[in-house]
């Protein structure tokens, strides 16, 4: 029974290890560090919260970990039915079965609540940025810094 509750639980923490941070208008990755950085201003037009699919990459889900995971808990919970042939097959439709759930899982677990930031700039032109945030922290109307280096980008409240 621990064996059960420990192959189940594992899965969970692992998919949890994955930093959301980094789509914050808060946090700044390495390369952005000690990097010259353009600072405009512009005040917020619409705020609308958004989801940001972390384990996501060019069109490609990334649940490696929870489709292994929930394939070695299918397989093992798959184990405890039948006898022989019987048992084989019920380890390998456990196996899929478990992939596919734990892909799911993984899946939803990887969904970081974000906002999408209409910004009309001070120099006339208007942007929009998806970012990790509340969309309680902004509001239209309400005058921002744009901080970027040309290819990531942060809003903050001015």
């Amino acid at each position: 029974m621990k064996k059960i509750i420990a192959l189940t639980i594992l899965p969970v923490l692992l998919a949890g290890c994955g930093n959301s941070d980094i789509y914050s208008g808060d946090v700044y990755t390495s390369d952005q560090a000690k990097q010259v950085q353009h600072v405009t201003y512009g005040t917020v037009v619409s705020v609308r919260p958004v989801k940001i699919q972390t384990n996501a990459t060019d069109k490609q889900n990334n649940n490696i970990v929870g489709s292994l995971g929930g394939a070695v808990l299918g397989g093992f919970l798959g184990n405890t039915i039948g006898h022989g042939a019987g048992n084989k097959l019920a380890i390998a439709g456990g196996a899929i079965g478990g992939s596919i759930v734990g892909g799911a899982v993984q899946d939803q677990m990887s969904k970081v609540n974000a906002v999408q930031l209409e910004i009309k700039q001070d120099s006339g032109s208007t942007i929009v940025v998806v970012q990790k945030d509340s969309p309680n922290n902004f509001f239209a109307g309400q005058p921002v810094r744009i901080v970027t280096n040309g290819k990531q980008i942060n809003v903050s409240p001015r």
